[in-house]
């Protein structure tokens, strides 16, 4: 076979499927636009473990302030993390999440509701845990803090 007519054949194919070349390089082009929603892990924080920690604080503040209970530490454990509940369409046959595009094409679901963190116990270690009364306020702060039973709770004196 000849240049020649190697050079008419390919020439009428390319006449023949230009639509679909064309259509083949526009796809390829817009697989090749970045859209913003390649972050890494290292980007994307972890909403549980960071309100862990805040709460953990918080908590450790507010019993410090005591009277009688001097310095605190406070341990907390979870049972279950935050849980998100997504927003879903409902149709007879099947169940939807609904999906938002932020101005950066990135695509998530619609948050109905935030599940707060189920929390198994917590031990708090404090100075003044030999007085009564301290252990019972810190065992009914931290009940009301956290939603734990108070057989839940432990109150130890710190060394």
């Amino acid at each position: 076979m000849d240049l020649t007519k190697f050079r008419e054949k390919t020439a009428g194919a390319i006449k023949k499927y230009r639509y679909a070349i064309l259509v083949l390089i526009i796809g390829i082009g817009l697989m090749l636009i970045p859209n913003g929603s390649n972050r890494s892990k290292s980007e994307q924080t972890a909403p549980s473990e960071s309100l862990q920690a805040d709460e953990t604080e918080a908590l450790t503040q507010i019993l410090s302030q005591v009277k009688g209970a001097g310095k605190v530490k406070v341990l907390l454990t979870l049972a279950s993390g935050e849980r998100i509940i997504y927003q879903t369409d409902d149709d007879a046959q099947r169940k939807d999440t609904v999906i938002v595009t932020n101005s950066d094409r990135a695509q998530q679901g619609l948050v109905e509701k935030v599940l707060a963190p189920e929390y198994r116990g917590a031990v708090v270690v404090c100075q003044g845990a030999d007085d009564v009364s301290v252990r019972l306020a810190i065992v009914e702060a931290v009940s009301c803090a956290t939603g734990l039973g108070t057989d839940k709770i432990t109150v130890l004196k710190m060394k």
